[in-house]
């Protein structure tokens, strides 16, 4: 039985636990539909639950403010993070797994022409919003072209950006995607992003390089993350129809997808898939539907269920983001 508690303190902390309190704790700082205390949507925190579940290990994920994450680390009263974004740079005394997330930093416009920039130096001396939880990282600091305005939170980065009081936006494709999903249930025009990635990272769990069992749980970790990802695991917990992915190393990015989640059976709908590895598709691409290879479109037709074209809801909370959408 997995139990749920959360109580009030300097730390918000969400505990999971089978029947004894966790073993291993980890920490993360609040972001937007990624990481949660609150009963809110976070998809890091679901992915590590699930990993740890599957791996039959104990495991307390706190959710501290961004000031105090670094002393808990320090203190040894945390063993590691669960978002940790590579964004900064790696300590050598810590174990980090493989990326089990990508960020896709994305520079984004109400103006389409937005599209036409793919590099960081296309946007010099532009006034770009965005959240300090990407602002405070080193590889972001170390960008001198671009005025950041930067804000607490996701909330404030989008509506400094709506108010017009900074022409861009610089955020994730994944944080994009679920603001566009409010202004088209509002039937207006949705914002519009570059035509790359401008920085690209990654989230990772570390834990501390003092023991070999700690550098088992990673490797553990990651072979359950590798299963998750290719068995469609990850589609129904990031609530994507379609994934890529290279699932048998022959340099081709593979179809992922799962029963589980909606389809809008059409072609079409793969050019919108989320790449996991930057692996690129092409003729010789599998479809991985639940785990069960496949190796042609025709041949999932027959047995994903057709369902009359809908727009799942955003995973951003509409009450809360009403009155920009309204303004907008």
């Amino acid at each position: 039985m997995i139990r749920v508690c959360s109580f009030l303190s300097i730390l918000v902390t969400v505990c999971f636990s089978a029947t004894t309190s966790a073993q291993i704790k980890l920490g993360a700082s609040s972001l937007a539909t990624y990481v949660d205390n609150g009963g809110e949507p976070a998809k890091l925190n679901r992915i590590v639950e699930e990993a740890f579940t599957r791996m039959d290990e104990d495991v307390q994920l706190q959710v501290l403010r961004r000031a105090f994450l670094g002393s808990a680390l320090s203190a040894g009263q945390i063993d590691g993070e669960f978002a940790f974004i590579d964004l900064d740079h790696k300590k050598t005394d810590i174990l980090h797994s493989t990326p089990y997330l990508p960020l896709k930093l994305y520079v984004a416009s109400k103006r389409p022409n937005v599209s036409d920039i793919n590099v960081v130096a296309q946007l010099r001396d532009s006034r770009i919003a965005i959240e300090n939880r990407f602002a405070n990282t080193d590889q972001i600091r170390a960008i001198r072209e671009v005025k950041w305005s930067r804000n607490p939170t996701t909330f404030d980065a989008f509506r400094q950006f709506a108010d017009d009081r900074a022409p861009f936006l610089m955020t994730s494709a994944l944080l994009i995607d679920e603001f566009n999903r409010l202004l088209l249930k509002d039937n207006e025009e949705p914002v519009f992003r570059s035509a790359a990635p401008l920085i690209e990272g990654g989230f990772y769990l570390t834990l501390s390089d003092n023991n070999e069992a700690n550098a088992q749980l990673i490797e553990r970790f990651n072979a359950t993350i590798d299963s998750m990802q290719t068995d469609g695991s990850y589609n129904r917990l990031l609530g994507l129809s379609w994934l890529i992915k290279d699932v048998n190393n022959d340099g081709v990015g593979d179809y992922i997808s799962s029963k589980a989640v909606p389809h809008q059976m059409e072609k079409t709908a793969l050019l919108q898939a989320y790449d996991l590895d930057n692996s690129q598709p092409g003729t010789g691409s599998l479809f991985i539907i639940d785990g069960t290879e496949y190796h042609s479109w025709e041949e999932i037709e027959t047995i994903i269920d057709k369902t009359t074209p809908t727009m799942r809801n955003s995973l951003l909370d509409p009450e809360i983001y009403k009155k920009i959408v309204r303004q907008w």
